[in-house]
């Protein structure tokens, strides 16, 4: 049987009997409860550069992570080895690490009636049959493509296609097990650009969890070249106050930073902006945020979450009001509620959005700045304070006038959400947040 047979669907039964011997071990060496992920992955990946061959990896990984409880004490240890003795050394190592740890009230597994009990087939697992030479291939009829589609594309950064394969299975002692094979490939071209004095670098990409589902290499290589090319002649903006619109690959950023501050973990800490905040008008009343988690062949996809419970559709933000926090097991119990199964985060969420596209919602913004890049990490999560550099286009009448590069836009978070004027339909489906462009009234542009 080859590697590329192994990682899929039918590794998930050993994969399942190994979690329910290490759970045996961990109740022989005295834990009173336990709980093992065990994941599976193999990959391959090539990179490509002015028309050479840089790297042809492949990969294949397997880990085991194992948590036990002796009462409210808990311990983790983990492993790379799936040999009976490495399983008893791993164990007897999160034992002693239980044993010395501090008890928590909040430790242990989730309730056991709240286990997941059904788990519909996703469709999340499309192994794709490709030989190295081929993703080579690939790969450089992307990158000619970006060369070949202006004539100010001077170099290139590196075009990368990856095919990723994998299994995880989850199980507890309360007799829980459950697992799933997904694939996830990709192919993403960077290219650089020179003239009027500068020179440029942008990129754009594809993923999708079946490999022939991939947008054309070709097509990805020209849209690559064009972003490029079309940020020559950048400049700064005189500071000033005015709409900004987020282009949806950059929007995914702003409600993936909402949702981490409304995760428990931020939230029984107090490091939070959003702390004490449920129920509260936070959005305009038109706008709903919502998670999806079993759409088929989505990113984002799961039947179960990280600590075992079934995961459901349900709202966040219902007419822009937070109708609910996002908390695991532990969270929840620290905060006095219940778990909303989103242990390890948030599967698929969807912000609602009108019926207007990008360049409809210029003409609505008028004068302002679109921007297309961020840089830095500028968010106080305690005071929801945001400030990143940005790069874009200048935007009069409606109209995108020139690149922009140099500036730093600035506001907080908690008046931003207030002011989103418009989500377009330009949906982002490449990941686990799918939003359109994000129209903001008005923040702060630092520039010259």
């Amino acid at each position: 049987m080859s590697a590329a047979e192994v990682v899929g669907p039918q590794a998930l039964p050993a994969l399942q009997a190994q979690v329910e011997q290490i759970i045996a071990e961990a109740r022989r060496q005295g834990a009173s409860a336990c709980e093992v992920a065990v994941s599976m992955e193999q990959g391959l990946s090539t990179t490509v550069r002015q028309g050479e061959v840089e790297t042809v990896e492949f990969n294949r990984d397997q880990g085991f992570g194992i948590t036990l409880y002796v009462g409210q004490r808990k311990g983790s240890a983990s492993t790379s080895a799936s040999g009976d003795a490495a399983i008893r050394e791993t164990v007897a190592a999160a034992l002693a690490i239980a044993q010395h740890a501090s008890e928590d009230e909040c430790a242990g597994l989730a309730d056991a009636a709240l286990m997941a009990r059904e788990f519909p087939d996703l469709d999340l697992y499309h192994s794709w049959a490709l030989a190295p030479e081929r993703a080579v291939e690939l790969a450089l009829t992307c990158e000619e493509a970006a060369f070949a589609a202006d004539p100010r594309i001077s170099n290139a950064d590196g075009t990368t296609l990856n095919t990723h394969q994998g299994c995880r299975v989850y199980g507890n002692s309360h007799g829980f097990v459950g697992g799933y094979a997904s694939t996830r490939h990709s192919l993403s071209c960077v290219m650089i650009a020179e003239g009027e004095g500068q020179m440029q670098r942008d990129y754009w990409y594809d993923v999708n969890r079946q490999g022939e589902l991939l947008a054309d290499p070709a097509q990805i290589g020209r849209h690559a070249a064009a972003r490029t090319a079309a940020r020559l002649g950048a400049r700064p903006v005189p500071t000033c106050e005015v709409p900004v619109l987020f282009a949806a690959e950059l929007a995914t950023g702003l409600f993936g930073s909402f949702l981490a501050a409304i995760s428990g973990g931020n939230l029984y800490r107090k490091s939070s902006f959003l702390e004490g905040t449920l129920g509260q008008q936070l959005f305009p009343t038109w706008l709903n945020l919502d998670e999806r988690p079993h759409i088929p062949r989505a990113m984002g996809s799961a039947t179960f979450d990280g600590d075992g419970l079934a995961t459901y559709a349900k709202p966040f933000v219902a007419g822009g009001e937070l109708v609910s926090y996002i908390l695991g097991t532990y969270s929840g119990r620290k905060l006095g509620l219940p778990s909303t199964a989103n242990s390890g985060g948030v599967h698929n969420l969807f912000v609602s959005h009108g019926d207007e596209d990008q360049k409809a919602l210029l003409r609505r913004m008028g004068r302002g700045l679109l921007v297309t890049e961020l840089m830095g990490h500028g968010l106080n999560m305690v005071t929801g304070d945001y400030s990143r550099g940005a790069a874009g286009f200048w935007v009069e009448n409606g109209e995108i006038q020139f690149p922009v590069q140099e500036v730093t836009i600035a506001g907080n978070l908690r008046d931003m959400f207030r002011q989103i004027v418009a989500v377009g339909n330009d949906l982002e489906l490449r990941g686990n947040i799918r939003t359109g462009s994000v129209l903001i009234e008005k923040m702060t542009v630092a520039g010259s």
